[in-house]
């Protein structure tokens, strides 16, 4: 029977997730796998397209075939992604002409400077909402077009598409016949105006982008065309939600109105809270970004605070220093110990994000002694997520002028029952942890079903969000400014450490 579920593909930094879900919303299969990083230098990080697009078809092919549902039964099809990674590829052949750069990768760090020394800071800040900085897909595209060998003729000639991974994907599962993408993620690119809705002139024109090689911007929720059945699955699914993750995350946790605040705990951690219909610009800690978008309603905003370095910390200790051999493990080493003995890590292995924004700031672990465990390292990197997560919402607060009542999260560190805890401890309001806490994937799918009227509208979503479980604060008010207060100074000391480079 056609039209009975709607399929997700969910292209993050380190794996590809596919989910397929009925029409109560309900997981009926699911795929994943990882693909390799590269890190040709020391903060640069790639990741080969063609991985990307493979991933993506054999994930969704393994969802479709748990659900025991073909690609024919599907109603729509939508597509979250890691946002601000640069894809530039051949609009006639489909193929990359590099690797794509992650929005991790700090290679763009000194560009930004000399964008910052000639005034450009303030210009990004007003019309894009975001901080002047490598993380952002400009200066990745103006990179790539630069360092590349005959590139820059070729994007001028309009032989060359750049897209964020949502259009990437997008142009494969069309067969290239669509070069789009949707409003969240042309917000994180630095070159796009988030109050007129258009591509800025004068900023392409400072990177020396030229338009042609730029994506039709559209609606999250929006029929953007078809899949080719030679590409995908030998079906023709109308490809329906275009999102990046963050943003299906605030929609998927029902956010919809102005102080709702959610964080995802992933490779990095990313708190979003809703501003409604104004975006919050007169500010310059956090990032004003564009939340996801139905077709015909009118645009709404969202504050966000990046941490670039979370859940990837956790998996450094895994692979990095071989102390752990799994995440979980995480949870019993924190927890064997009565406190952290002022044993404290700055996870800025990427830089800092949100509120610090800083591209030099680096890894730093302060108060070791000869007591020191594996343990406290454990327990160190937890926390470390936990208080970066107080930093933002600390910013968030201040800037909006909305309390946070209680903080949604998802991602997979929310089955860590010590850091939901500290988290709810540190923040002093209570952690709602959904039953579904794959969100991002979640997100996509609503937005998709929106748009094809497999769900009539938010309301008929609002209501399918469950709380699986719930943490309420226990640390005693003092208690906690004072480990705050050690926590700023222990990040006090990461800042600027790798400036001299």
């Amino acid at each position: 029977m056609p039209n009975t579920h709607v399929l997700a593909i969910d292209q993050g930094t380190t794996g590809s997730t596919a989910i397929v879900l009925d029409h109560d919303a309900a997981v009926a299969g699911r795929g994943y796998a990882e693909f390799p990083q590269h890190y040709p230098r020391p903060g640069w990080v790639e990741h080969d397209p063609r991985d990307i697009w493979r991933g993506s078809v054999e994930v969704a092919a393994a969802a479709l075939a748990a659900a025991g549902v073909g690609a024919g039964d599907l109603a729509a099809l939508g597509v979250t992604n890691q946002r601000e990674t640069t894809v530039l590829w051949d609009r006639v052949t489909g193929e990359p002409v590099a690797n794509a750069i992650v929005w991790q990768d700090r290679r763009t760090a000194p560009m930004c400077d000399a964008l910052r020394e000639r005034g450009l800071a303030e210009t990004v800040k007003r019309k894009t909402g975001l901080i002047l900085d490598a993380y952002f897909s400009g200066t990745k595209i103006a990179w790539l077009l630069e360092n590349v060998e005959g590139l820059r003729k070729r994007a001028a000639a309009g032989e060359i598409a750049f897209g964020t991974v949502d259009s990437w994907l997008t142009f494969q599962l069309t067969g290239g016949q669509v070069h789009a993408t949707d409003v969240t993620n042309a917000s994180r690119t630095m070159i796009y105006d988030i109050r007129t809705g258009e591509w800025d002139d004068e900023l392409l024109d400072e990177l020396r982008i030229p338009r042609e090689v730029l994506p039709s911007v559209r609606p999250s929720a929006y029929v953007y065309g078809e899949t080719d059945p030679d590409a995908f699955l030998g079906a023709a699914v109308p490809v329906a939600g275009l999102v990046g993750d963050q943003q299906a995350a605030l929609f998927a946790q029902g956010c919809f109105e102005p102080g709702q605040v959610k964080n995802t705990y992933g490779t990095g951690s990313f708190v979003l809270m809703n501003t409604g219909t104004q975006p919050v610009t007169d500010q310059d800690r956090l990032v004003t970004t564009v939340a996801a978008t139905v077709a015909g309603e009118e645009t709404q905003y969202a504050l966000e605070g990046p941490m670039f370095v979370t859940g990837s910390a956790v998996q450094w200790l895994r692979d990095g220093l071989g102390i752990i051999a799994n995440a979980a493990e995480t949870e019993g080493l924190a927890s064997s110990l009565s406190g952290n003995d002022d044993v404290y890590f700055v996870p800025a292995l990427a830089g800092l994000g949100a509120p610090d924004w800083d591209p030099y700031a680096r890894g730093t672990l302060l108060g070791l002694t000869r007591g020191t465990t594996r343990a406290h390292l454990a327990r160190a990197v937890l926390e470390s997520i936990a208080y970066s997560t107080r930093d933002v919402v600390t910013a968030m607060v201040s800037e909006s002028g909305h309390a946070v009542p209680e903080l949604r999260v998802d991602g997979g560190a929310c089955a860590n029952g010590f850091l939901m805890q500290f988290q709810a401890d540190v923040l002093g309001v209570p952690v709602d942890v959904p039953e579904n806490v794959e969100t991002t994937s979640l997100g996509s799918a609503y937005l998709a079903g929106l748009a094809t009227g497999f769900w009539s509208d938010r309301r008929d979503l609002t209501d399918r969000r469950r709380t699986a479980r719930r943490y309420e604060p226990g640390m005693s008010e003092a208690d906690r400014d004072a480990r705050y207060a050690r926590w700023r100074e222990a990040v006090s000391r990461s800042l600027r450490w790798a400036a001299q480079d």
